[in-house]
């Protein structure tokens, strides 16, 4: 009995041994297991403010650049110059301001609205002139309000 009682009691403790060893085995995989996450976490973070500063640099250049436009457009293109007579008429400086070339966005989406509404409204009414007419002015008011946006977009409507 003695015998039986003496092996049993070694092998408790081979068993008890071995279970702390497995169990520091997966504490430490655990602990590496989120040190490697944390790692990651913080190369994606870093990667995300990466792109978070570029994409302000993009964005201030831009705004850099539409308000270089606008000053452009603001500043007078071309004076003309003064003729060389002394004479008091001719002291007032003239300046000749810049025209914007092309139709606006606003006045394009009109013109474009128009012609849709204008299309459509006659295929839906059973009445041709008064559907043209209906739709002619509803789609010129639309063309007009999304132009509009996109001058205002654009800078040049304030």
């Amino acid at each position: 009995m003695r015998k039986i009682l003496a092996i049993a009691a070694v092998a408790l403790m081979f068993t008890a041994c071995s279970n702390a060893k497995k169990e520091e085995a997966i504490k430490l995989a655990t602990i590496k297991a989120v040190k490697d996450s944390i790692r990651l976490d913080s190369f994606k973070r870093a990667d995300t403010e990466e792109k978070l500063q570029a994409a302000k640099i993009k964005e201030e250049k831009r705004v850099l650049m539409l308000a270089e436009e606008k000053a452009a457009e603001n500043a007078p293109a071309a004076r003309i110059a003064e003729p060389t007579t002394h004479s008091n008429a001719s002291s007032s400086t003239a300046t000749q301001s810049t025209k914007k070339k092309g139709w606006s966005s606003a006045a394009l989406g009109t013109v474009i609205g128009a012609g849709a509404g204008g299309l459509g409204g006659a295929l839906i009414d059973k009445k041709k002139g008064r559907g043209a007419a209906i739709g002619g002015v509803a789609g010129a008011g639309a063309g007009y309000l999304i132009g509009r946006g996109q001058d205002k977009k654009s800078g040049r409507a304030k």
